[in-house]
Parts: structure tokens; C-alpha cells; sequence
């Protein structure tokens, strides 16, 4: 994995460039069940499949039970075609559930219970850099949430999320909203 600059302006964690350093294992072995469960997706989605050789599908197939069983420890739900931008953070993978289709910037982080899928509103939630979603969070259709936005504990969004605002309650509303240095913001698909 490469290792890159996360800080943005003025010392924040960056929007738009992955800092990778925050997934990665201390030791190979290490009990961390978000990030080797982010490990195995990673290496999954590495492997080329246009490239079908012996080791190529051994490798895959060795990463499908990787994840298999940290999805069974970590009791998490995130597809192996999932779209996820680099230095996710995991600390308490827990009951989360990502649809296929939602995706999620860089540097972003998810507590336990979060769930991000289908709504009311058609499609499918997009997070932008640098969003941290509190634990028990539901992030419902096709929503937008802006870059260094805090989802709080247990708040069901059904409505886009400016960038920097903190939303809170059932359905979420914003109860502050700060100045974010500007950065690009995400494309729906990441690259």
C-alpha cells in the first residue's frame, strides 16, 4: 500500500488523499478484526481478474477466506465489490452494513452498528473525505454527505449533509455547521 500526506490545510485530516497508514496491521498476525477485514477486501480487489492464472486465483481465492472469516468475527456486512476510499478507519466493525452501491470517500471513519443503504430518496448514500458516522448511525438513499461532516450517534439521515455540518436525531438535522477548507470534493465513483 502507499503511504501518502493525510493532513490538509490548516492540520485537518484530508478530504482527498488517502492516508493509508491508517488501515494498515501493526503486525501481520495482529488481532484488529476492521482492519484485516479491510485487508482482505483490499487484497480481493487487487487482484486483477483479467489476469486469470493459477496464482492469481489461488491469491483470490485464499482473500475471499480471509474475509469470510473476519466478517464472521467482526460481524460485519461489507461487500467484497464495495467502493471504499483509503484510510477507512474500523475500530469497532460490529453490525455494519454497507450496500454495494454506497460509497465512501477517503480518511473516513465508522463505529459499530452503522448501516448505509437503500431510502426513500432514490440511489444510494455517497460519503465524501473525512466523514466520521457515530455509532448505531443509519445513512438511508441517495444522499450526499459533505467532506468533515460528523454523523452523530443513532441519527438517521435521509437528506444530503453539507460539508463540516454535524447532524444529529431521527430524522438528522444539522446543530452546527463550521467552515471547511476547500477541497475537492469526491466524485460518486472512487477511483
Amino acid at each position: 500500500m502507499k503511504q501518502e500526506v493525510s493532513m490538509g490545510v490548516g492540520g485537518e485530516v484530508s478530504a482527498t488523499v488517502a492516508n493509508w497508514g491508517r488501515e494498515a496491521l501493526p503486525k501481520p498476525w495482529s488481532w484488529d478484526p476492521g482492519r484485516q477485514l479491510l485487508n482482505a477486501i483490499r487484497r480481493y480487489q487487487g487482484y486483477n481478474s483479467e489476469t486469470d492464472g493459477r496464482i492469481t486465483k489461488l491469491a483470490r481465492a485464499e482473500a475471499v477466506a480471509s474475509y469470510r472469516f473476519w466478517s464472521a468475527v467482526a460481524g460485519a456486512d461489507i461487500p467484497l465489490n464495495s467502493q471504499l476510499g483509503g484510510g477507512l478507519l474500523l475500530p469497532h466493525p460490529n453490525g455494519i452494513v454497507l450496500h454495494p452501491e454506497a460509497v465512501i470517500g477517503p480518511n473516513c471513519l465508522l463505529f459499530q452498528q452503522v448501516t448505509l443503504g437503500k431510502g426513500p430518496k432514490p440511489g444510494f448514500p455517497i460519503l465524501e473525505g473525512h466523514v466520521d458516522v457515530g455509532a448505531g448511525a443509519k445513512i438511508l438513499g441517495g444522499v450526499r454527505i459533505g467532506a468533515h461532516a460528523i454523523i452523530g450517534a443513532n441519527a438517521v439521515v435521509l437528506e444530503d449533509v453539507p460539508p463540516g455540518a454535524t447532524v444529529v436525531g431521527v430524522p438528522a438535522r444539522v446543530v452546527k455547521l463550521r467552515i471547511v477548507t476547500s477541497e475537492a470534493t469526491l466524485s460518486p465513483k472512487i477511483a
